[in-house]
């Protein structure tokens, strides 16, 4: 199991964010805060990471969503939204994503996520499973969902 850390949301971590193919506006919008606010190690940082060295080489963000915003879980019920889940190539396949699944599933809530094209077998290792819900619901996602060992009846 690899060390994960919160990571701090400074002009280092943003640098090591342009590494990532999944780097994006969420990014783009930290980096403007910090210039325009010189925001240095913002500790409510909603990312998490592994280092190789002193290399971040995975990364990830959590988000607590409240239950009265659930969508996904029977019955409604405070639940983390995982996204960016990403290593870098040349560390793939050394158990780096799988560390920051457990780590992620060490807070003991349920767990929605929208898995990357091709990433299926990897969230089916992790025993996420698809939503069962019905058309009315659907927003055009193809979210799969964790749930604690206590499953839902």
């Amino acid at each position: 199991m690899h060390k994960v850390e919160r990571l701090v949301i400074n002009y280092k971590t943003l640098e090591e964010f342009k590494k990532f193919k999944e780097y994006g506006l969420q990014e783009l919008s930290m980096l403007e805060d910090l210039q325009e606010n010189i925001v240095e190690n913002d500790s409510d940082s909603p990312f998490y990471g592994i280092y190789f060295g002193d290399k971040l080489v995975a990364r990830m963000s959590l988000y607590k969503v409240e239950k009265h915003l659930d969508q996904y879980f029977e019955p409604q019920r405070d639940y983390l939204e995982l996204w960016k889940l990403e290593v870098l190539p040349d560390y793939q396949r050394a158990g780096y994503g799988q560390s920051l699944v457990e780590f992620a599933k060490s807070f003991g809530l349920p767990i929605k996520t929208n898995p990357r094209v091709k990433s299926a077998e990897f969230w089916s290792r992790m025993n996420f499973e698809p939503v069962k819900y019905d058309m009315e619901r659907d927003k055009g996602e193809n979210p799969l969902i964790w749930y604690p060992s206590e499953k839902a009846e």
